[in-house]
C-alpha cells in the first residue's frame, strides 16, 4: 500500500539489441519502485469504536490511525499536533489536531 508520496521511476531506453546489462538495470530499478509501493510507510489504516454515551451503541469514531511505532518503549504513539499547539498558533483552520484531555481528534476552528 503506498502512502502517495511514491514518484515512478524513470526508466532507462531500451538498446536496439537486447544487452543483459540494461535488463539487469531495469529490473533493479522496478523491484525497487514496487518495494516502495509496498511499504505502507509510518501510517497504519484501522477502525477506532467507542461506545457512545447518549445512545449507549458502539460507534466508529476513526477509520484511520495517525500513529507510528516507537522502537524504544515498543507502542504506538500519536502523530498529529495536539491542543498545545492550538493553542500556541501553531495550526490553521481546517488543521486535524489531537485533543490529549479528551482523546478525540479535532479540526481548528
Amino acid at each position: 500500500m503506498s502512502t502517495g508520496t511514491t514518484k515512478f521511476p524513470t526508466l532507462p531506453l531500451a538498446p536496439i539489441e537486447y544487452d543483459q546489462k540494461y535488463q539487469d538495470q531495469l529490473n533493479t530499478i522496478l523491484r525497487l519502485y514496487f518495494s516502495q509501493l509496498d511499504n505502507p510507510g509510518p501510517s497504519a489504516g484501522s477502525t477506532q469504536r467507542v461506545l457512545s454515551p447518549i445512545s449507549g451503541i458502539e460507534e466508529v469514531i476513526s477509520g484511520y490511525n495517525f500513529s507510528e511505532f516507537d522502537v524504544v518503549t515498543k507502542t504506538r504513539r500519536i502523530s498529529l499536533p495536539t491542543q498545545v499547539d492550538l493553542a500556541g498558533g501553531k495550526l490553521k483552520t481546517g488543521d486535524l489536531y489531537y485533543d490529549t484531555s479528551t482523546y478525540i481528534l479535532k479540526i481548528a476552528p
